[in-house]
């Protein structure tokens, strides 16, 4: 058995174990209530257009905040835990399809792994205004970087699939802080095709490496958004259930698309979101600090 198959036997035994304790975690608060339509709607077409290379989180940022269907303070957690099982599945479905070396790859999901684990635990107990804040600002960063892909501004990247020495280092460095950003709502796919490029590797490379840092990174990052309750169920839920499948379409009927227009759809309800965000973010300055993200004091 080759280390992709390990890997891929490890994202299986990931995504039934997510489901064990996300399972515990809502018997045990109780709190099980089935999403509204809007949020099946949301999980599938984010995750369908996910697989085909726009991302996620960015799209549902602005269509929870424009619907308000999740409190502000919760939306990373919400992204975090809701979009993990079709992450799972996304990197099922492709991460074997590209090569790249295995232990450039091992390690650059350890390092995102390592990120979004702190990443979590210090986004989960902001106050809501840091929140609004931190995301306002992504969601520019996130507009940037769309622009930057629709105009094809991204570097042409080399012809390696594999990482050493200095490089390895920078890329080590880089995707820690990729897995951080995660969990404050920044996807992670466009920003490291970007840093795949600069350093050289095949753009196609960025493909397992995103998604297998996304697949195992996640259920760090839900896992401590859980144990805060930073996160809303209901829209986390439909995210799950709707994304699955928005997934397996994606990957196996649709394939591609030609997808430019969304794209730029996608970069208008961004900064929209990102102008609305920090908008209550102004508005708030000034109030007493509410109790971190999750309505539970740090421990």
């Amino acid at each position: 058995m080759n280390v992709l198959h390990i890997l891929l036997s490890l994202l299986g035994l990931l995504a039934a174990g997510y489901i064990y304790i996300w399972g515990r975690s809502i018997a045990a608060a109780r709190a099980f209530v089935w999403p509204k339509p809007a949020e099946y709607v949301i999980g599938f077409v984010t995750n369908f257009f996910d697989t085909l290379g726009i991302g996620s989180f960015a799209p549902t940022t602005s269509a929870f905040k424009v619907m308000k269907l999740v409190p502000d303070e919760r939306i990373p957690g919400t992204l975090n835990v809701g979009h993990t099982l079709p992450t799972i599945v996304e990197a099922l479905a492709i991460i074997a399809l590209i090569a790249v070396d295995p232990l450039t790859l091992i390690l650059l999901i350890i390092a995102s792994i390592l990120g979004a684990w702190l990443g979590a635990g210090i986004v989960a107990r902001w106050p809501r205004r840091y929140v609004q804040v931190g995301m306002g600002l992504a969601l520019v960063a996130a507009a940037l970087l769309f622009t930057m892909k629709n105009l094809h501004m991204g570097p042409a990247g080399g012809h390696a699939i594999a990482l050493h020495g200095t490089l390895l280092y920078v890329a080590l460095a880089g995707n820690f802080f990729l897995g951080a950003l995660m969990t404050l709502g920044i996807g992670l796919y466009a920003p490291a095709m970007i840093m795949i490029g600069l350093l050289g590797m095949d753009v196609k490379t960025a493909w397992p490496i995103m998604m297998g840092s996304c697949a195992f990174l996640m259920p760090v990052a839900s896992a401590r958004f859980m144990k805060f309750n930073a996160y809303e169920f209901r829209a986390a839920l439909g995210l799950a259930v709707g994304g699955v499948p928005g997934v397996l379409i994606a990957a196996y009927i649709v394939k591609s698309l030609d997808i430019r227009i969304v794209l730029w759809l996608v970069v208008a309800v961004v900064l929209y979101t990102a102008i609305m965000m920090l908008r209550s973010a102004y508005i708030e300055r000034g109030r007493p600090p509410a109790v971190g993200a999750g309505a539970i004091a740090p421990e």
